[in-house]
Formats: structure tokens, C-alpha cells, sequence
């Protein structure tokens, strides 16, 4: 969405006719877990070494900064604000920041630190599925568009 929530204090904007078309059909709020949970901006990467988010939300494992900090917490407690902000707006899906240990909806880092992708879901993400809450990347954005459409025709 264009704001200053990575973890290395970059910004990486969606295309602007994108966010237009999504504007003209949906509500949008711009939302990130991990500053909500309570991480600054910058802040170390942090990786999900386990299979994925919902691993995170069982307490099988932690999510760890490069430095070895567990910031686990501070996941967890930011994917429930961002369901809880949900469930306050009626929203039924999410389109989320892929790579992300929050917000990755298909593929998030393997928590080697060494850039290597995995299958999986952040944090973020599993809640949400788990509470019914379609999600898509931003690489698939106009698939979120198609199912905004879809659901409105029903």
C-alpha cells in the first residue's frame, strides 16, 4: 500500500491501477501484524524455521530475528489485532505481502536466513485461514479481484 512498515524500512508499492480498481469495488484498510504487534520500523528479518505460521499459533515453534531474539509475541499478537480488525469491518478476504513471516500466503523464508523460499503461510495468513478469511498475495492480486467479484454476485 505504499507505507513504511517493512522490516527493512522500505517501501514496496502495489501498482496504483490495482489499488484504484480495488478501491472502486471493496473497502480497503491498510493493515500490518508486525507493526501492529508491536515491531519497529526497521527492525531485524525474522523467519519461521518450522513448516509454516499455524506451526507458530500451536506453540510447536518460534519466530526468530537473524540475531536469535524471539519475537514470537509480537507475531502472534499482531495477527490478532489484524483478525480482530477483520471481524470488526465484516472483511472476508485479505490480500498480504507475500515472503512475509506474518503475511506470506504461499511462500515465506525457510529461517536459515539465507533467502531460500519454502512452501507455507506466515502467521498472519494461517490465522486467517483458519478463521474462514480468504487470502492472496499481492502477486495475485487480480485473482483477489476476481473473488471480490464473485462474492458480490452471490
Amino acid at each position: 500500500m505504499g507505507e513504511n512498515t517493512r522490516y527493512d524500512g522500505l517501501i514496496t508499492p502495489l501498482p496504483k491501477g490495482i489499488i484504484d480498481e480495488l478501491k472502486t469495488i471493496s473497502v480497503i484498510i491498510s493493515f500490518c501484524p508486525e507493526v501492529a504487534g508491536g515491531l519497529p520500523v526497521s527492525r531485524p528479518p525474522s523467519e519461521i524455521s518450522c513448516k509454516d505460521g499455524f506451526c507458530v499459533i500451536e506453540q510447536k515453534d518460534r519466530v526468530k530475528t537473524i540475531t536469535g531474539d524471539d519475537v514470537t509475541a509480537y507475531f502472534i499478537k499482531g495477527a490478532q489485532k489484524a483478525l480482530e480488525t477483520a471481524a470488526n469491518n465484516g472483511i472476508r478476504i485479505a490480500v498480504l505481502k507475500e515472503n512475509s513471516p506474518s503475511c506470506g500466503s504461499t511462500f515465506i523464508y525457510n529461517g536459515s536466513f539465507t533467502k531460500t523460499l519454502k512452501n507455507g503461510k506466515g502467521v498472519t495468513a494461517a490465522l486467517f485461514e483458519i478463521n474462514g478469511i480468504s487470502i492472496f498475495s499481492e502477486k495475485n492480486i487480480k485473482d483477489a479481484l476476481l473473488f471480490i467479484r464473485h462474492l458480490d454476485s452471490c
